[in-house]
């Protein structure tokens, strides 16, 4: 399993347009995808899962992604993250 650990930036958090783009990349991917926040973890290819996160801006988020084709996920994933929602 492989984890990546963010700060999430973006100034209204994961609201619906990035999580519709996380959950759409991570859909791509055969691995099975999670994000963690406060305790809490979903499977990052359900929309309904990751809004009911409703993580904020400052939030730490972590995504674990488990398959064959785990470290494409997670790269792929990172630069959605990197490209303007966390660091």
């Amino acid at each position: 399993m492989s984890i990546n650990t963010y700060t999430i930036t973006d100034a209204t958090g994961i609201h619906a347009r990035p999580a519709t783009i996380l959950v759409n990349t991570a859909s791509k991917f055969n691995s099975e995808i999670f994000l963690e926040y406060n305790g809490k973890n979903v499977n990052l290819k359900s929309i309904m899962g990751v809004m009911s996160l409703g993580v904020g801006k400052g939030a730490a988020v972590s995504i674990s992604a488990n398959g064959n084709d785990a470290i494409e996920a997670l790269n792929a994933i990172d630069e959605v993250m990197k490209a303007g929602l966390g660091e």
